[in-house]
């Protein structure tokens, strides 16, 4: 795929723009694990450095091709994404099928099927408090965008649209402003499921 079309959108020429959110909004723990993959001419990259060093714990330098840093990002959101549904899923089925899922969240993150996403995310659901580290709506957008991205190159996503669906589904509950984890709660409430902190 050329270099044109949708990634041009996302870098001026000469320029370093991030392509993550302000670490301002991240959580701390979430920042000290997050790469940092702003898009930049190697001189202006090299001038940026000392300062782009400083948000983040991991940098890495992917070249001066415009939107090579959105792809980049794009990737992970796909990842990110898909990785939120699946964990909402399986502790809101965990829920229905009437386990602890206190005891479920202790088993899964020693297990094979854990991921960053489960042992992350499950600690909002098990807590019942859907304060926003990250809203659902951020999900909509970018995963939004990764259909974009796949339609123009011919390329099937079907997991990463089926998560869409899912993040759409949460979002028209009205919980689009919410906690990424309330795909969760958008699991529970229309299976009749009840999660910690929602009424029964």
């Amino acid at each position: 795929m050329s270099r044109g079309g949708w990634r041009s959108n996302w870098r001026r020429p000469g320029g370093i723009i991030s392509t993550r959110r302000s670490p301002a909004a991240r959580s701390a723990r979430r920042r000290a694990n997050s790469p940092f993959w702003p898009p930049a001419v190697r001189a202006a990259f090299a001038k940026a450095r000392p300062a782009l060093d400083a948000m983040a714990a991991k940098l890495y330098e992917l070249g001066d091709a415009a939107g090579e840093g959105a792809a980049f990002k794009m990737i992970n959101q796909l990842l990110a994404g898909v990785h939120i549904a699946a964990a909402s899923e399986a502790i809101a089925f965990a829920a229905k099928q009437g386990l602890d899922i206190r005891k479920v969240y202790e088993v899964i993150t020693a297990s094979a099927g854990n991921s960053w996403m489960f042992e992350n995310r499950v600690p909002h659901v098990l807590d019942g408090d859907y304060t926003p580290r990250s809203a659902v709506e951020i999900f909509v957008k970018d995963l939004g965008i990764i259909q974009d991205m796949a339609r123009s190159a011919k390329f099937p996503v079907p997991v990463a649209a089926a998560a869409l669906q899912m993040f759409l589904m949460t979002a028209a509950s009205g919980m689009g402003r919410d906690d990424d984890a309330s795909v969760a709660r958008m699991y529970a409430r229309v299976t009749g499921t009840h999660l910690p902190g929602e009424p029964k």
